[in-house]
């Protein structure tokens, strides 16, 4: 009798600690954004939204981005929670999320409470492991150098966004236990921008990947310009709404939107090592 009690101890020990290794950590990610964001946000779901039923297709609104997160939580036995958030909101603050604004918001303001109703690093990282924030596609109108550089303004220069990046950076460095994904500015089409501005904007995009991007910290990046532009200038227009309409179309964030998702998968699982910028699997 005393053996079987043994026998069947052991085998009660080894069942529960199997099943404590299938139950994983929840981690809540939270994605900041405006329009082009929320596109690929939806992804491939626009269409088929309007075929279903009222029932299946609040289902659908999620999002295709939350229902693949959905589905890889089913068959990893996972516990990621994503959810979006207009950042910064059109009012009291303004629909501006350009780097003077994080850095506004974020570092200047920073603080334990809101700054004109949006939520400082303070606020956000109490409740998300994981945060994906980017700019909307005007941040691709940057303008030549004034004579002098200043972190405090709002003018789009490529000499006061690195200003403003680089205390961000550090902003960001004060929350190691959270993981931040940064998107490359989006671009713009032939159409929307001179061509002096589109020079200025893939060097920015380029110091941001090559310079102040940094190794072995919690910042991450996608880059979504070099998705967009495939080494070009500019919103390729075949990815566009229009060749006068910047945000992406519907195919382009169908596609993308499975980069993405790798890319925040393999950052909360792998430190981001096993996909490139973009979200190609190595």
């Amino acid at each position: 009798m005393k053996s079987k009690l043994a026998i069947l101890s052991v085998l009660f020990m080894i069942f529960s600690f199997n099943s404590c290794k299938q139950v994983k950590e929840e981690t809540n990610i939270l994605f900041l954004h405006h329009s082009t964001g929320r596109v690929i946000w939806i992804g491939n779901t626009t269409t088929k939204i309007k075929t279903l039923t009222r029932k299946f297709s609040d289902r659908l609104a999620k999002g295709q981005l939350p229902i693949m997160l959905n589905k890889y939580n089913r068959e990893h036995k996972t516990k990621y929670k994503i959810r979006e958030q207009i950042f910064p909101k059109n009012s009291p603050y303004g629909w501006n999320n350009f780097p003077f604004d994080y850095y506004n918001i974020w570092v200047k303001n920073q603080g334990e409470e809101p700054y004109l109703e949006e939520p400082t690093l303070e606020i956000l990282t109490k409740d998300h492991q994981v945060i994906v924030f980017k700019h909307c596609f005007p941040i691709s109108n940057i303008e030549a150098d004034m004579e002098v550089a200043s972190i405090d303004s709002d003018v789009k220069t490529l000499a006061n966004y690195k200003l403003q990046y680089a205390a961000l950076r550090d902003k960001l460095h004060e929350f190691p236990q959270t993981k931040f994904i940064l998107f490359t500015g989006a671009a713009l089409t032939k159409s929307s921008v001179t061509e002096e501005e589109a020079i200025r904007a893939k060097a920015f995009f380029e110091w941001v990947r090559d310079e102040w991007d940094q190794p072995g910290d919690n910042i991450y990046l996608w880059d979504l310009y070099s998705l967009q532009t495939e080494g070009g200038l500019y919103l390729k227009d075949e990815y566009a709404v229009s060749e006068y309409d910047s945000h992406p179309n519907e195919a382009f964030a169908s596609t993308v939107v499975e980069l993405l998702f790798n890319r925040i998968v393999d950052v909360v699982e792998n430190n981001g090592s096993n996909t490139s910028l973009t979200g190609v699997n190595k």
